[in-house]
């Protein structure tokens, strides 16, 4: 069968398929299984595949390059204006092929295996921080109901305001209550040490990946940031511009524009939200001790926030590394202090 483009809906078990030819005429529309997806485009002509971009799509991307077909990923909210009346597999799977064939449509990158397997690190870790917090929260917390308070916030001070209610045999605690917080406190040691194992595997890739290290020359930057950007943009070729990277990533103005009259608003916080928090976090330390230092990156945030209110400032910052990073990742350049 000669196909030009095809449209996959993508699922876990039962697959949508759309094929078109030269003509533009839908030539192919079935359901195939699992089972027989690797075997359907095995025997075809190499084409043009495009599939929304979703959790199994880059391993069905990469599976479908082996077999020399053009894989093309989409961005579901891209693909969205082109579905035609109601929502169903068959639909998704017309709009989807019919999106790929825009000449200016945008997409996705595929990743490779290891990309993933660095998003999969820092996603588990990230989870593993939001477990510790609400583990922290809840021993301060039931601490707090029998008067035990600590007036540091922190995983070490909750610590130690648990280590004194277990070694206080006079503060009114009940047994019974002793013996959970050995429970929580046994708890708390093992996120700790979770979070241990997972920090000196991503230090170890921080050493052992060049663009980790060039990156971690940027102020702002370390090793949790580079290796994220990394496992996430690869080498970030993908887009034309640093602008059009910074705005992936949500740190441009969001704009409301007509009638020739700009208006620009606060950020748009579109894209990967994990990369945009560790960037301005990132940029928010920077800030902290620009004020003794005299290099020009230094005096230009010494400017900015004589004149803008300090989260303003750190945005900014934040922008401005990211577009380092875009240099440093599609043009193999070295960030040098100015």
């Amino acid at each position: 069968m000669k196909l030009k483009r095809i449209g996959v809906d993508l699922a876990k078990q039962v697959f949508q398929i759309h094929g078109v030819d030269s003509h533009e005429q839908a030539v192919c529309r079935k359901q195939l299984k699992r089972s027989q997806m690797l075997d359907f485009f095995r025997q075809l002509e190499p084409c043009t595949v495009a599939m929304e971009a979703c959790g199994s799509s880059h391993y069905w991307a990469r599976e479908l390059r082996v077999l020399g077909h053009e894989v093309r990923l989409i961005a579901p909210q891209f693909v969205k204006p082109y579905v035609k009346s109601g929502k169903n597999d068959a639909n998704d799977a017309e709009a989807i092929c019919e999106a790929a064939s825009r000449p200016n449509m945008r997409y996705v990158e595929v990743k490779s295996a290891e990309q993933q397997a660095g998003q999969a690190l820092h996603r588990i870790r990230s989870r593993l921080i939001r477990a510790r917090t609400a583990l922290v929260n809840e021993i301060r917390g039931l601490l707090g109901e029998f008067g035990l308070v600590e007036s540091r916030h922190g995983v070490a001070a909750t610590r130690r305001l648990a280590q004194a209610a277990l070694a206080d045999a006079e503060n009114g605690l009940p047994g019974q209550m002793r013996g959970l917080l050995v429970e929580l406190q046994g708890e708390l040691v093992e996120h700790e040490a979770r979070l241990s194992r997972l920090d000196e595997t991503i230090q170890r890739q921080a050493r052992e990946d060049e663009r980790v290290e060039r990156l971690m020359l940027v102020e702002g930057i370390g090793p949790i940031t580079a290796t994220a950007l990394v496992s996430a943009v690869g080498d970030a070729r993908q887009f034309r511009s640093a602008r059009q990277f910074a705005a992936w990533l949500g740190l441009v103005p969001r704009q409301h524009s007509s009638g020739g009259k700009e208006q620009l608003g606060p950020i748009n916080k579109r894209g990967d939200t994990y990369l945009r928090t560790l960037l301005v976090h990132g940029a928010r330390a920077v800030l902290r001790h620009c004020q003794d230092k005299a290099d020009r990156r230094s005096q230009w945030l010494q400017r900015l926030l004589c004149r803008r209110n300090p989260n303003i400032a750190t945005v900014a910052l934040a922008n401005k590394n990211a577009r380092i990073v875009w240099a440093i990742l599609s043009r193999g350049d070295c960030y040098q202090l100015g």
